[in-house]
């Protein structure tokens, strides 16, 4: 708390107190007086708090990073498809965070916004780690996607409607029947802990707990307690889900020509096909019902995703995530946001941010066009 704060806060104390001791030694005529003071008093100072509060970057809380920033300062361009470079751009607009934009059947990137928060060693997962964690529910055949869990008094929630909803009860839940060592197990299989794309150097890997965190296996599978991810990550991940199972490593051409001749490079084939259509009416359900409805559900453009929202200690920064992916025909595309800063931030603000990325793209006949690579640049190896 801030020192004008702590002094605005005494001052309200302070006069509140000498305000009744007053009138406890105060004739009743003159007690009017001073509670119509009082009154005056205390609206001044919440009137001041208002105007404050309006005025400053971000409020009250213990973050400081701004919610506003210059995103694209510093980022190199040359390579990327321009298109969706403003498209992504225009979405962000003056929001202190970063948009990674992929495509999930070669692993190329086609922009990234804010590069220099896309490259960090990243941040806590906050929700988004519940898609991993049905994943590997799903795969240790601890549930299936109807398979009901008490999350608080008589309500029960399936797989769907948590994912859907972000329930925090269901996967504490799931975490302690996997255990620490199936939990990490599958983190890693997954790409996290370990650098997402190909001969990028400016990128730096996330990193996984050695031990179960000091706050429990169950906050590590609702919150990502412990872990740290990046938003390069996190793309590849939600691409691997998209495409069928094929863990893509992610690749950045640095100019038109290397991204025409781009040979996509798969890093291992994960072992998820099954699953994947079991997960995926929870990542439509947070779009139409659920924690990322700000994007404004549309069936005939599906988008898959989930939310994140939590505060990475360590900076200290309010994140808001969210990863996703749509899939139009033959077309799919992979959009991951993340958002730091303080009270603006949040997990269903960065579905905004990512459905307003879908949104210019489609005004930009972006879907309608062809977007391949040449023949020999198709050969995956």
């Amino acid at each position: 708390m801030s020192l004008k704060i702590r002094l605005s806060a005494f001052f309200v104390v302070f006069s509140t107190v000498c305000i009744s001791n007053l009138l406890a030694i105060t004739p009743v005529k003159k007690r009017r007086k001073h509670v119509a003071a009082r009154t005056v008093a205390m609206n001044v100072v919440s009137t001041h708090r208002v105007v404050r509060a309006r005025k400053r970057t971000f409020s009250f809380g213990p973050w400081r990073v701004p919610n506003y920033a210059d995103s694209a300062v510093g980022d190199f361009t040359d390579g990327e498809d321009l298109t969706v470079r403003r498209a992504a751009l225009a979405a962000l607009g003056r929001m202190n965070g970063t948009i990674v934009v992929t495509d999930p059947d070669t692993g190329r990137i086609l922009t990234i916004v804010n590069q220099k928060l896309a490259f960090q060693s990243g941040y806590e997962p906050c929700s988004t780690i519940k898609v991993p964690v049905a994943l590997a529910a799903l795969s240790e055949n601890i549930i299936e996607r109807q398979t009901l869990i008490r999350v608080y008094g008589r309500t029960t929630f399936d797989l769907t409607t948590a994912l859907a909803r972000s329930n925090n009860q269901y996967f504490a839940s799931l975490g302690q029947r996997l255990g620490f060592e199936r939990v990490s197990y599958y983190d890693r299989l997954f790409g996290l802990g370990e650098k997402a794309g190909l001969d990028i150097p400016q990128e730096q890997a996330g990193s996984l707990p050695a031990t179960v965190p000091r706050s429990g296996i169950g906050m590590m599978t609702s919150f990502g307690d412990g872990i740290d991810m990046t938003p390069l990550e996190y793309a590849a991940l939600i691409g691997a889900v998209a495409n069928g199972g094929t863990l893509y490593y992610l690749q950045y051409p640095r100019s038109q020509a290397e991204a025409m001749s781009m040979i996509p490079r798969v890093k291992r084939r994960l072992d998820i096909e099954e699953w994947i259509p079991e997960i995926k009416p929870g990542m439509m359900g947070a779009v139409e019902y659920g924690t990322a409805r700000r994007i404004g559900f549309d069936p005939n453009q599906p988008i898959y995703g989930k939310t994140g929202t939590c505060t990475d200690a360590r900076t200290p920064t309010h994140l808001g995530w969210f990863g996703s992916f749509t899939e139009l025909g033959k077309d799919r595309l992979v959009v991951v946001v993340l958002l730091t800063g303080a009270n603006l931030v949040s997990g269903p603000a960065a579905s905004g941010v990512a459905g307003q990325v879908y949104k210019n793209l489609g005004v930009a006949s972006y879907f309608a066009q062809e977007h391949r690579l040449s023949a020999a640049a198709m050969t995956v190896n």
